[in-house]
């Protein structure tokens, strides 16, 4: 069975690739299909961002007293990460490439500074220190992460 680092792991590719199909969208001036293809990144990463923040953060949370620790810091990124999303999708709607591409790179950035710190330092210790609720948790995470790359285009 893989551990939570892996699946969650998996899980920040497929979203990197649902990103890359906007770029491309975007770099075409295939709005609307941009537009749509957002939808899809936004939908993957906010479940991803739920998935953690309902039972990954706070199963680690009481398993370790850290309340403040890393995934304090992983949700205040999740909150800035959140206002790029929504900044991203409006400059989408009014078809402004430039006020997109500013905002996706930055958007971009934040999302593979926070991708390293989960995967070397947080998803190893969820493993460490949940090893005994792996096999109930990452089915409750498989529920809760969409797989957006098999949806249509």
């Amino acid at each position: 069975m893989h551990g939570i680092r892996d699946f969650m792991a998996n899980d920040h590719r497929a979203c990197d690739r649902l990103l890359a199909t906007v770029e491309q969208s975007v770099v075409k001036g295939a709005w609307e299909l941009a537009e749509a293809d957002f939808g899809r990144f936004r939908d993957a990463l906010l479940s991803h961002f739920g998935a953690e923040e309902s039972v990954l953060f706070p199963l680690f949370e009481e398993c370790t007293g850290m309340r403040l620790g890393p995934t304090q810091v992983m949700r205040d990124e999740h909150a800035q990460m959140r206002q790029l999303l929504t900044a991203a999708e409006a400059a989408l709607a009014e078809n402004d490439a430039d006020e997109y591409d500013g905002n996706s790179e930055t958007l971009l950035i934040m999302i593979q500074q926070h991708n390293i710190k989960e995967e070397n330092v947080l998803y190893p210790m969820c493993d460490q220190r949940l090893a005994a609720q792996l096999e109930t948790l990452l089915p409750r995470l498989q529920e809760l992460i969409v797989d957006h790359e098999r949806a249509p285009r």
